[in-house]
Formats: C-alpha cells, structure tokens, sequence
C-alpha cells in the first residue's frame, strides 16, 4: 500500500507556503506568452513540412486533430493548476490523486520529455542560425557545427551554437524568473508578428489546385500526421509548472494554459492551410525549412530572412521555456525526497532552483553539443500525451473522491471532457513507432530502479518529519 500513498491537498498548500518559497513575478499575460513561447517554435517552422508529407493537405485536420487532444486535457490541467497552485505540474497533480508510484513514474516521464525536447530544439536551433550567418557570409569551422556522425560526408565533431545557446538560456534561467520573464515576453510577441505577417503576405499566393486530393494518403495519413504535428503543441502544460511563481494562480494559470493553446491552435491551422496551398505537399520531403520554402516557392525571398530570424527567436523561447519546466518539475520531486535535496535549494538573491538549473542546463547543452537528435519528436510525443492520459483520469479521480475541494476553475462535463482526453491521447499514442514504444519503456524501467533503490525509501510521506 505504500506505493500507492498520497499527498493531501491541504498538507501540500500548506507545505508550499511554509517553505522558502519562489518569487511570485508572474501575471496572466506572463503565462499566456510563457505558453505561446513554448509552443511556437519547432513544431509550426519544421514540423509542418514533415506532416505535409503524411497528411498532405489533410494536415490541417492533424492540426485540428491534435488541437482537440490538447483542448480536452487543457481543461483538466486548468482545474488543477486553479486548486493546486504547487510547482510539479501532472507529476503533483498525480501525487495528489492516483498515489506516489504513478506520480513517480509521471514525473519521471516528463523529465525525459523536457530534457530531450530542449535538446532536439537547440540542435534545431543550430541548423538555422547557421543559416542566417551564410547569409552574411560567416561560415563556422565544420567540425564545430554540428556532432559527430550527423551530417555524412562530413567531419563533424561537436555542434557549439547548440552548446552555446542551450547554456545562455540556463545562465537567464538561474539569474531569475523576473528576467527570463522579460526576454519571453519580448521574443513572443517578435515571433508571432512574423507568423501573422506570413499570413497576412501568403493567403495571396495560394493556388487552390494544391489542395487537391485533400487526403492523398487517407484518414490513416491524416491520424499519423496528427501523431507527428503533435510536438507542435507541447508546452502549454508547461505554464502549470510555473504555477509558485505566479501573482494570482487560481485565476491566471487557467488563463493562461487556455489562451496560449487557443492562440496557437488558430495560427498553427491557418499556417498550415497556406503552405500546402502555396506549395504542392510532395515538394517538402526532407526539407527542414517548410515556411521558408513556401516564400521562396510564392517568389518573396525577401521575406525569407525574416522568417529565419523568426524560427531563431521561437526556437529560443521553446528552449527556455522546456529548461525551466524541467528545473520546476526536479524542484517538486526533490522537495517530496523523491531526489536528492540539492534539486530543491532556492538561492536567496535570485529566488530560483540554480543549481538543478544549471545541472540539467549543462546535461542539456552537452547533449546538443555530441549526441545527433534526428528522431526525437515521437519519443517526446510519447512521454507528453501519456501525462496529459494521467491528468486526465486523475481529474476523475479526484472528483470522485473529494468533490467538495474548491476549485477556482471546474473543467465542463465531466467525466465527459476527461474520457475524451483519454480516448484522444490514447489513439494517438497507438499511432507512434514500435521504436518509440521500446524506448519509452527502457527509460520507464530505468525510472523504477530509481525508485526502488533510493526514492521510495526517502519519501517524506516515508520519513516523515
């Protein structure tokens, strides 16, 4: 029965506000750009290409697939972040409801998603800042653009800019939530001006011939694209790991997880309906600069270089915001004794987690920097859409089991909304590689030797004080 004991809501509100707690610097605005920030970047300036190839034009029903997935357990997330305003996000939200085990394994699980995420970005990061240097023509040494053995035919050693941008952010991280903050807010709000001004230039060079066949490759493409395109939405849940750090977080978190995914949800369809009708979805096979190509293809190179300014500016607020969701996340786990200690002391001038920022910044640099992440948009897909299952059914759960707790914000119909999370989460993890799958599961077997070797034993629900 010990792997299935909880934290009562009450006992963990009140252990947060008695301890030295983080800075609260955040306000509604903060969290929607803080999501927007994480969710705008890879997904819209590289992974539309990929779908297109999948879905073809039935990409935008993969976007608007995979919007409902995220809608249905954003709605659960935000009951949560409005009755639990604790740092931890599902892993908290787990601990809360289906016992420490699950909340472990959760944990865990969003662990691997932030870390591999953050590097995947920064390498991505890598290929177009490069981009933008040619253009000024400033080539780097090749052995220092990207890792060994990721670019055949070329003697690769080691990929600096990723190293490089992936320890900036961490540095912004560790100095402070009030500054990162800033640098978010203004990179935001540049970002989507250049995805808003594409649409406003390229809705005017769509040839509606491109849209035909609407499902080239059926339904099938269409549900695997949405399985794909999926990464694209990763990172609202993130604002919920803020939820310490946020002014009023009964009211702005669920504010903030919903209006970043709407926001998003509509830019991603509308991009993603002008490039196919701009480009024939055949053209972007292996091609890692889909809106760029669509300009090019619409004749406006001119607008070109601001789109890779705007990829290079997105890429760094996913980097940042997947860092410090990571940070937040080891921060709750160790203050429960699942992890050691170190994870949870707060420096006293800067109020952050500085040195589990720094620890898992440089893991996260030295993996851009050495190891080549070609293929990490399924196994973080995987490990997301298994934690929006958990929030979901822990939603259920608790409203079962203590219907009276208050809750500044009710998530609408349940277990009608859950149940649809589930079922859509669910679907398109069926749709992922059996390569993932296996991946997935190493590294959740690697979590319970964890567990069983040191975590269960220091719990603080174990020891307690």
């Amino acid at each position: 029965m010990s792997l299935m004991r909880k934290k009562s809501v009450q006992g963990m509100l009140a252990a947060a506000q008695t301890s030295r707690g983080l800075r609260k610097e955040l306000s509604a605005f903060d969290l929607t750009m803080l999501g927007i920030g994480a969710i705008i970047g890879t997904g819209i300036f590289v992974l539309t290409g990929t779908g297109a190839t999948i879905a073809g034009p039935g990409l935008v029903l993969s976007f608007v697939i995979s919007a409902f997935a995220c809608g249905f357990a954003a709605m659960c997330y935000a009951e949560f972040a409005s009755m639990l305003p604790i740092s931890g996000s599902t892993y908290t939200y787990a601990y809360a409801t289906l016992g420490e085990l699950i909340a472990w394994i959760i944990g865990w699980d969003l662990l691997l998603e932030y870390l591999l995420a953050s590097s995947a970005v920064s390498v991505g990061w890598s290929g177009y800042f490069q981009s933008l240097l040619s253009g000024f023509g400033v080539t780097l040494p090749q052995a220092l653009t990207a890792a060994a053995g990721s670019v055949p035919g070329k003697d690769t050693l080691f990929n600096l800019p990723a190293f490089c941008i992936a320890m900036i952010i961490t540095a912004l991280l560790a100095f402070g939530i009030k500054e990162s903050k800033r640098v978010n807010n203004i990179v935001v709000l540049i970002k989507v001006a250049v995805v808003v001004l594409f649409i406003a230039i390229g809705v005017w060079h769509v040839k509606p011939a491109n849209w035909e066949p609407a499902l080239p490759f059926g339904f099938s493409g269409v549900f695997h694209g949405a399985a794909i395109v999926f990464f694209s939405f990763i990172g609202f849940d993130a604002v919920t790991c803020a939820a310490e750090e946020v002014k009023n977080p009964a009211k702005d978190i669920p504010r903030g997880v919903i209006w970043s995914l709407a926001v998003c949800s509509i830019l991603y369809v509308v991009v993603a309906a002008i490039m196919t009708g701009i480009v024939p979805y055949m053209q972007f096979a292996g091609v890692d600069h889909p809106v760029s190509l669509a300009l090019q293809v619409a004749k406006l190179d001119w607008f070109a270089g601001f789109v890779d300014l705007g990829a290079i500016l997105g890429m760094m607020t996913v980097i940042l915001v997947m860092t410090y969701g990571q940070t937040r996340i080891l921060f709750a786990m160790s203050r429960d004794g699942l992890l050691p200690k170190i994870f949870s002391e707060v420096n006293p001038k800067y109020g952050t987690p500085y040195k589990a920022t720094w620890l898992i910044g440089t893991i996260i640099a030295l993996l851009a920097g050495f190891v080549p992440l070609h293929t990490l948009a399924e196994l973080v897909n995987i490990g997301t859409l298994a934690a929006f299952t958990l929030i979901a059914l822990s939603v259920i759960v608790l409203r079962k089991r203590e219907p009276d707790l208050p809750r500044k914000f009710v998530c609408p119909a349940v277990p009608t909304i859950p149940a649809l999370a589930i079922l859509c989460c669910g679907f398109l993890m069926t749709q992922l590689s059996l390569l993932t799958w296996t991946c997935f599961a190493a590294w959740l077997i690697i979590g319970l030797v964890v567990y069983f070797g040191y975590s269960r034993r220091n719990s603080l629900l174990h020891n307690p004080a």
